[in-house]
């Protein structure tokens, strides 16, 4: 690879990066604000063009109305209330998730025909920042898998975790980058706290 071919790949990919970050920080958490107060967790998902990075759905955890609705789940489930000539083909999209999916999530995924998906949050994370260790224990006591452990690519599809790819950017970009993750930390962190104050008063599986 020639040099321009290197700086157009190391844009593109920041690019990506930034409107990954950018629909989680404007679109998703704006949802997973209101789905929090109505007891349900702080996972989300959006669904966008690959041609262009436009949104074809966001939508955030509604397992209050029903427990399969987990952000990646609610996210499919609305995209197919919509007519059928605004849905786009699972392989000309990207499937964005808040946090690392859940086995239910990866296998909706895969069922959903979409060849990729990338996430911030890892399962780690959401068993120790969240307090929510469902994941890595189904993936346990299911699966037998540790951590980690689950193909992140097969012939169905690949993952990536964009703090990975942020690693992998020049340093001004990336510290451009960490600086916006913390911002959406933080604010993730707020949505925990109102979820974990709350979760008591839920009649809910999996708390």
């Amino acid at each position: 690879m020639d040099n321009n071919s290197h700086s157009s790949t190391q844009k593109t990919k920041q690019q990506l990066i930034n409107r990954l970050l950018q629909v989680i920080e404007q679109e998703i958490i704006p949802l997973t604000e209101t789905g929090v107060k109505k007891g349900n967790k702080v996972f989300g998902a959006a669904i966008l063009r690959k041609s262009d990075l436009s949104t074809v759905i966001a939508a955030t955890n509604n397992e209050t109305a029903n427990p399969l609705w987990h952000g990646e789940m609610h996210a499919i489930k609305l995209l197919y209330e919509m007519p059928e000539s605004k849905r786009p083909h699972p392989d000309k999209c990207i499937f964005l998730a808040t946090h690392e999916p859940c086995t239910l999530c990866l296998s909706a995924i895969t069922w959903g025909g979409y060849d990729n998906f990338y996430y911030l949050f890892s399962h780690e994370d959401s068993r120790d920042s969240f307090r929510i260790g469902h994941d890595l224990k189904i993936l346990k006591q299911l699966f037998k898998l540790d951590p980690g452990e689950y193909a992140r690519e097969n012939e169905y599809w690949k993952s990536e975790s964009i703090r990975n790819m942020i690693s992998a950017c020049k340093q001004s970009a990336k510290d451009e980058f960490i600086g916006k993750i913390e911002k959406i930390k933080k604010t993730y962190a707020g949505l925990s706290a109102v979820y974990q104050q709350n979760k008591g008063n839920r009649n809910i599986i999996f708390a």
